[in-house]
């Protein structure tokens, strides 16, 4: 596993603190949990804007076109 060091102010870390010790965790696990997270949103966000023309191309312009389709 790679070691990350990263600075942030105060208030951030004392509320990673109060959270770590509310819910029993470390707070590099909490760390990690957001990071991968945010990393997964990221992934999701990259996805969606490379589908969107495909998927505007073929007639799908909302939610409820796509869930017209799977119903």
């Amino acid at each position: 596993m790679a070691t990350l060091t990263m600075r942030i102010d105060e208030p951030m870390e004392a509320e990673l603190a109060r959270l770590a010790e509310a819910t029993h965790r470390t707070k590099s696990d909490l760390a990690r949990e957001m990071l991968r997270r945010q990393l997964a949103i990221r992934r999701f966000q990259a996805l969606r804007a490379q589908a969107l023309p495909h998927a505007e191309a073929a007639g799908y312009l909302t939610d409820e076109d796509v869930f017209s389709s799977v119903s």
